[in-house]
């Protein structure tokens, strides 16, 4: 969901930085959901002063990167619920992990990936219960082939009641969210958490273009992460389609979504 910098969310970030004492630069180009803007504490240190717009997907961000508390993500420093405000550590230097092409930065998030796996259970909401809610929506907004929308539907039906051990997932961890840092090599940005099994924490990842566009892209990702992070395929699969035709309903990248799908499908 990206957002406009309105007059409304550059009053917060003026508030919160004389709350916090702050001396703010010009906001980071490209943000979605939220306003981000590098700043300097009075002892000098590089953070990141972030203000949200309320949404559900990003409602628990901040808890849960006070679960990892700086282990394979980037730390809390202060936040203001009431403001939808976080200050954060900064990345840097803040190279994505989509620079270093796809096979080194899978290599990467195999080794991210686990780290993030905590155990989780509330306040976040359950995988289970984002399922019922693509459930919803989907057979009233679906525009596309009948043949993904049915696969999707009947994968969320099947995997959401019959999930294994409920850790900590990111339902948008892709290689533009993990940035290069001083602090650890990488380090992920932006989470919107979940609780659910770990064979859907690869989905964000196989459906995102960063690490590659083609066909044998998409299948390389879905196949090196499976197997290197020992889960079970075809759950995966189930949920990477799931998601993928979910988010494709009111996506500008609808059809890039669609042909993730199809893809996936027909190498089941």
């Amino acid at each position: 969901m990206a957002v406009a910098v309105d007059a409304e969310l550059v009053s917060v970030v003026d508030e919160c930085a004389e709350r916090w004492g702050l001396q703010v630069e010009d906001s980071f180009p490209h943000a979605s959901a939220a306003v981000a803007v590098p700043a300097r504490t009075a002892d000098g240190e590089h953070v990141v002063l972030k203000v949200q717009v309320p949404h559900r997907e990003s409602e628990h961000e901040a808890q849960a990167l006070r679960v990892w508390d700086g282990d394979g993500a980037v730390r809390v420093l202060a936040h203001d619920p009431e403001r939808h405000a976080l200050l954060l550590e900064r990345c840097l230097p803040g190279t994505p992990l989509s620079r270093i092409g796809q096979d080194a930065a899978l290599l990467a998030l195999v080794g991210l990936l686990p780290r993030l796996w905590k155990p989780a259970a509330a306040p976040f909401r359950s995988l289970a219960d984002e399922a019922e809610w693509w459930l919803e929506y989907l057979p009233e907004t679906w525009r596309g082939d009948a043949d993904l929308l049915d696969a999707a539907l009947g994968a969320l039906r099947e995997l959401a009641p019959t999930q294994g051990e409920q850790v900590l997932v990111n339902q948008d961890l892709h290689a533009d969210n993990v940035l290069a840092a001083t602090r650890e090599p990488w380090l992920i940005i932006d989470p919107k958490p979940l609780a659910g099994e770990r064979e859907f924490a690869v989905a964000p990842i196989v459906r995102s273009y960063e690490l590659g566009r083609s066909r044998s892209d998409v299948l390389r990702r879905f196949d090196r992460l499976t197997s290197e992070l020992g889960l079970d395929r075809e759950r995966a699969r189930g949920w990477t389609i799931g998601q993928t035709v979910a988010w494709a309903s009111d996506s500008s990248e609808a059809s890039w979504h669609v042909r993730v799908a199809r893809w996936l499908l027909e190498d089941a």
